[in-house]
């Protein structure tokens, strides 16, 4: 035959390319190759197929849909699609998000006030700041210097 590495049709080639795999997602349909925008999952108790936004991360019961696969889901006789709304673009932080940064920046520049403010007794300048009054998990309530 020749040189190995060669067949009757041509040098070997690997099944898997040697280029690293792209991290867009790919639509789950056969043959679709375009990006996933969707990703769609049936609730089997409720006969229900739910497509929403896609996923943060590739579940293995959940199927990643392109644009156009989404648009013309159609589930089985019986069953109910419930569509949620997809985004239309990048999510952008909102004004909450970036005024709570914000906060977050300040004290964390300033945890020499905060120290001497704990220590100074009942007034120890703590007039002028909020109080906290219940904390769950990250977040916090604080009660307004005014009140």
């Amino acid at each position: 035959m020749g040189e190995p590495g060669e067949s009757r049709r041509g040098p070997l080639k690997s099944a898997v390319p040697s280029n690293v795999v792209s991290p867009v997602r790919r639509c789950s349909r056969t043959a679709c190759g375009r990006p996933a925008v969707a990703t769609l999952t049936y609730v089997y108790a409720d006969s229900t197929a739910v497509l929403g936004p896609l996923a943060t991360y590739a579940e293995p019961h959940c199927y990643d849909l392109c644009a156009e696969h989404s648009e013309r889901l159609t589930a089985p006789r019986g069953w109910e699609v419930v569509r949620l709304a997809l985004e239309s673009g990048p999510a952008r932080p909102s004004g909450d998000d970036l005024e709570a940064l914000a906060n977050a920046v300040r004290e964390a520049a300033r945890p020499q006030e905060r120290a001497a403010g704990a220590g100074g007794g009942p007034s120890g300048g703590s007039d002028s700041q909020p109080m906290e009054v219940a904390r769950r998990g990250h977040l916090r309530v604080l009660r307004s210097p005014d009140s």
